[in-house]
């Protein structure tokens, strides 16, 4: 089946598909309720907004707006959780899965306006039809005349001058509708939201991320990053070696030992990342991993979502795992103010609440064994205790937004560590950051 779909570029084509989506969904509450009426039934605003109906057209309406929803799903599902209506949340994931890729016409108009109106003669082949697809962009193969293979990552037109106003637009859309629990502050996402999808759009930005993870990993052997092609990157197109391997998502079926130097390898570099380089990629989805079994190297993909963090945030995460290792509940407590999460106006019940999950979040790092991730009921018990936190209104915190992504990045190799069924000696893989790393005595 063709999914493609012409993207919308201008202010007012995105804005009237905003005002078609809430007509839609409008028109379809009245058509409800009043059967509802017709049968006697209570009126239920949320459930009748959430209708299959609703949904469909929500789903169908911002997969062709691409980016803002999609970005700002996943902030609200890293911030909020279980806080949010099953069916908003199905929404949420189903965009960050889906998308139109655009037709070839509206394409080739987008590789003309960079690459001027000779762009194919820089080719033997270019495959019109993309290969993978994210947020904001999507990536084709390609052949240099050397015979050089490229992956060209080419972003939806007009999606960088579009973000405040997309975003704007689906945040009001969403508070209207009543389906966002009125306690969650959301001015803090929105405006990171745009920040960060500014950051992403600029595809020069990802460029230097990529090189500078080269220049961090050049002594990793078990990471391999795809070469920029430097003179065929613009702000909007982003062209790299094209690097073969297989979907972490293939890879549960190799030997366990092969699984668990996965996971491991992993989890290794994120404490590379926030406690030694500062900088994490924080976007650990399945598709932004490859796999080579013959060599054991991992391939890093997609760097848009590389976040700097300040060297006060990263120090407050190397004390919270030094109190959940030494099972210093008082440590535990102060990295976190350090970190953002406290002032002296918070509640005391409220403060242990997040000692509490943040030693559950460090379970795998206290055991001195190889944890199974797989057979591990920590994700559950993380949503249950946030969950139970986010539903007291008088307390809720909206915690600091690089706390967010670091969480969101560390909950996110729990996942992949599951998947894959893998065995992991967490606290071990710390200690030994942390001679390689000559952090010890930090």
């Amino acid at each position: 089946m063709d999914k493609s779909k012409s993207v919308p570029t201008s202010r007012f084509s995105r804005l009237s598909k905003f005002g078609l989506l809430a007509s839609k969904v409008a028109g379809n509450v009245l058509i409800d309720s009043a059967k509802s009426v017709a049968k006697g039934e209570k009126l239920n605003k949320q459930s009748l907004i959430l209708s299959p109906k609703n949904i469909e057209n929500l789903a169908e309406q911002l997969a062709q707006l691409r980016g803002a929803a999609m970005k700002l799903g996943q902030l609200l599902s890293m911030d909020s959780g279980e806080v949010l209506p099953p069916e908003l949340s199905k929404l949420l994931a189903r965009l960050r899965s889906e998308g139109h890729a655009m037709p070839h016409k509206q394409l080739v108009g987008v590789l003309k306006s960079h690459w001027g109106d000779n762009w194919l003669d820089k080719f033997s082949h270019i495959e019109l039809k993309p290969f993978a697809a994210a947020s904001i962009g999507q990536v084709h193969k390609a052949t240099l005349e050397n015979g050089e293979k490229l992956a060209v990552k080419i972003q939806y037109p007009g999606i960088a001058k579009s973000i405040e106003s997309d975003v704007d637009n689906l945040a009001s859309l969403l508070k209207m509708s009543g389906l966002l629990p009125k306690h969650i502050d959301m001015a803090p996402l929105i405006f990171e939201a745009k920040q960060q999808l500014l950051d992403e759009s600029d595809y020069q930005l990802e460029a230097r991320h990529l090189q500078r993870y080269q220049e961090n990993l050049a002594n990793f052997e078990q990471f391999k990053i795809p070469k920029v092609i430097n003179n065929l990157t613009t702000e909007h197109i982003l062209s790299m070696e094209f690097v073969e391997g297989i979907d972490l998502e293939a890879c549960a079926s190799l030997p366990q030992a092969q699984r668990d130097a996965l996971a491991s390898d992993l989890i290794y570099l994120f404490f590379f990342e926030l406690l030694k380089f500062n900088t994490v990629q924080t976007d650990p989805n399945f598709g932004n991993y490859l796999y080579q079994p013959d060599t054991g190297k991992i391939v890093l993909l997609d760097f848009g979502a590389t976040r700097e963090l300040t060297q006060s945030v990263c120090n407050g995460y190397f004390a919270l795992f030094s109190g959940a290792l030494s099972e210093n509940r008082n440590l535990v407590a102060s990295a976190a103010e350090q970190i953002g999460y406290f002032n002296s106006e918070i509640d005391l019940e409220y403060k242990h609440k997040v000692v509490d999950i943040f030693m559950l979040a460090c379970e795998p790092l206290r055991q001195d064994k190889a944890y199974n991730f797989a057979a591990s009921p920590l994700a559950k018990q993380i949503r249950d205790k946030g969950l139970e936190m986010s539903t007291d209104k008088s307390k809720w915190h909206s915690p600091p937004i690089d706390a967010l992504f670091i969480h969101r990045k560390l909950a996110g190799l729990y996942l992949i560590a599951a998947k894959l069924n893998a065995k992991v000696n967490v606290q071990q893989l710390y200690k030994s950051f942390l001679v390689q790393a000559k952090l010890a005595q930090k």
